[in-house]
């Protein structure tokens, strides 16, 4: 522990011009009396550190001395390229890793790029939970991304819905391939070991209730050999555009003012509304288009359509339209 504080410590010094006590404590998490001790160390094992005296004063390297500890280890390399997705790091257990590579690119960097991440970080911040929505960090989520980093097999407890009876909990063999952040909730894609069921899935880790590593012969957690043409962005990509197909099982059909038609994509699902809009044939002589809408369901649409307002008349389903009808009556009577 104190050797890698130690190594801390220089890298934070090669930084910058100079650092006080009280800035090196705060960085190093210690007392300013530990920051002494440390840097008298450092000096005894040949590293030039020079104390400035009184108030002002601080600790600084002379003699343009650099080290080499720069080199950044594979894990540091993995987490500097997630540094822009910090509460992302935070939760899966690689802020350390993360800070230390900072730490060691920035001792690497020319003197006038050295403030490149604190300008960096001034200007781009990725906040990537919805509004309204307490962000969860699911409890098993450094475990599995400790067996997705590793190549390690898992076996998992799941709960799976089903519309008849209520969840079930499941047991799969998984080969854990990438995880995502999604609009504030962590999915695993993995690729199911054995049965007739094998191939890749997508598992909500809020949905696992336990996780454990799968042993090997010689005692320790099994490992997966990974294929290498595995795209997790596309594969991603592919199944979320499936996964919101899936959810579009009904139909309407609805006559769109030109505002309507503007405002489809913002109150729907916004692919399945411009396709829809796209397979629509010129506006009638009212000046209305006429289109026919994937939606989830009916109660889904009347949410949806409401929003529009007159700008947007149900032709069917009947019962839609009716519910429409009501609501905008009772509305005019609200207002009347």
């Amino acid at each position: 522990m104190r050797a890698a504080r130690l190594i801390k410590m220089v890298l934070l010094l090669q930084s910058r011009p100079a650092m006080t006590a009280a800035e090196l404590a705060r960085e190093l998490e210690v007392s300013e009396r530990t920051v002494t001790r440390d840097a008298q160390a450092l000096s005894e094992a040949g590293v030039p550190v020079y104390a400035d005296r009184g108030r002002a004063g601080g600790y600084r390297l002379i003699g343009g001395y650099r080290t080499r500890l720069t080199g950044l280890a594979r894990g540091e390399a993995e987490a500097l390229f997630l540094s822009g997705v910090p509460g992302a790091l935070r939760d899966m257990g690689l802020e350390d890793a993360a800070s230390a590579a900072r730490l060691k690119v920035s001792a690497a960097l020319l003197p006038s790029l050295r403030d490149a991440s604190r300008t960096a970080a001034q200007r781009f911040h990725l906040d990537a939970p919805n509004w309204f929505h307490e962000p969860r960090t699911p409890e098993l989520l450094p475990a599995v991304a400790e067996a997705v980093w590793g190549d390690r097999v898992l076996r998992v407890a799941y709960r799976r819905g089903s519309a008849d009876c209520g969840p079930a909990l499941v047991e799969r063999e998984l080969e854990p391939y990438g995880l995502v952040l999604k609009a504030g909730v962590w999915y695993l894609a993995a690729r199911v070991r054995g049965g007739s069921g094998g191939g890749f899935r997508v598992y909500r880790l809020d949905r696992i209730d336990a996780v454990e590593p799968v042993e090997a012969g010689s005692g320790g957690g099994e490992s997966f050999v990974r294929d290498e043409e595995f795209d997790l962005p596309a594969f991603w990509a592919e199944r979320a555009e499936q996964f919101a197909r899936a959810l579009l099982r009904a139909e309407v059909v609805v006559r769109l003012t030109e505002a309507g038609v503007r405002r489809l994509p913002q109150v729907t699902d916004g692919a399945a509304a411009r396709e829809a809009v796209a397979a629509a044939g010129p506006a009638d002589g009212a000046g209305l288009v006429t289109v026919t809408l994937a939606v989830e369901s009916e109660e889904v649409a009347f949410t949806q359509l409401l929003a529009l307002g007159p700008d947007a008349e149900v032709v069917a389903p009947a019962g839609l339209r009716e519910r429409l009808g009501q609501a905008a009556r009772a509305m005019a009577a609200r207002y009347a």
